[in-house]
């Protein structure tokens, strides 16, 4: 069954309810890119051909060579995937952020095709179309839950606002000529303080986006844990942190400081007034995301970042 822990549970659907009849998958393409209107028509007829159902956005819809048989839903909302079994998602990492919101809110796994560059909340490229629509038809995939962030904005203690991520919530400096002065929090007591750019709180799924950019570890899925990275900072102490799964970290805002931003998956962003306090903690709802290979993460690793292995004898046998 699947692991309510929230950090890669998995649970296998491999050979069970092979016919299509009534069942449906809802696709979100880029249909911005030319690649992603061929992937899209090409994912559609395989799926129409073994029978299943597909649910498309109208507005989509509209720069798509979709047949009369595709259902299409005209509201953005968790409701327009009742039914769906499957969220599948054709596009780079800001589509596939886009496809994990509507998973998150409405529970159904995603399945993401990366039609970008490096594209690690996707399970497939776009040369792998044919063997997403068998699996999908044949159930042969697993699904396996992610941890998310839920994010506090207080203001002189009252409620700001609130939202969540599935890699990071950033908070960043505004103005490019002065720092952010901010200081940081761990369950409740002080750990510094520093003039930067910004800090990142990150989940593990969130290591290799801008938290890996801003020098942070990687941390791999299975691993339970909440990361805080200083951006620039200016301080000899500024190095990431590493926290229980059940930690709140905080970051004030200096009430001295200019305004800062929130940014919560690069997506939704919200200004930060002088004196904001930024609280993180473990999200109560995960992000389900369908599974295809077994590969491990560190062969996922080495394949996004083309790393140089090319030398390794292995372990003795």
């Amino acid at each position: 069954m699947t692991d309510s822990s929230g950090t890669a549970g998995s649970v296998s659907t491999s050979g069970s309810g092979l016919s299509g009849e009534g069942r449906t998958v809802f696709l979100l393409a880029h249909t911005g890119r030319p690649a992603a209107i061929r992937s899209a028509e090409l994912v559609v007829q395989g799926l129409l051909r073994c029978g299943l159902g597909v649910r498309v956005m109208e507005h989509e819809a509209v720069d798509l060579p979709l047949p009369a048989e595709v259902e299409l839903v005209t509201e953005y909302t968790p409701g327009a995937l009742d039914g769906c079994e499957l969220l599948i998602v054709l596009g780079g990492d800001g589509t596939l952020l886009r496809g994990a919101e509507f998973a998150r809110a409405s529970g159904v796994p995603m399945l993401g095709v990366n039609l970008g560059r490096v594209g690690f909340l996707a399970e497939a490229e776009r040369d792998d179309l044919d063997k997403v629509v068998d699996r999908v038809v044949t159930r042969s995939y697993e699904v396996e839950e992610r941890m998310t962030l839920d994010v506090i904005v207080r203001t002189n203690g009252d409620v700001l606002h609130r939202d969540w991520a599935l890699n990071e919530a950033a908070v960043q400096k505004v103005s490019p000529e002065r720092m952010l002065e901010v200081v940081l929090e761990i369950d409740g007591r002080p750990v510094t303080g520093f003039g930067c750019d910004g800090i990142v709180c990150a989940t593990p799924t969130g290591s290799t986006a801008y938290a890996f950019s801003a020098g942070g570890p990687v941390v791999w899925p299975e691993v339970e844990a909440l990361l805080m990275v200083p951006i620039s900072a200016h301080a000899l102490f500024a190095k990431p942190l590493v926290t229980s799964p059940t930690s709140v970290l905080a970051v004030e805002v200096q009430s001295g400081t200019p305004h800062g931003v929130l940014w919560c998956d690069g997506r939704r962003t919200l200004e930060l007034p002088a004196g904001a306090r930024v609280e993180v903690r473990r999200g109560a709802v995960p992000v389900r995301l369908a599974r295809l290979h077994h590969a491990s993460f560190t062969d996922r690793l080495v394949a996004k970042f083309a790393l140089p292995v090319s030398g390794w004898r292995g372990a003795p046998h």
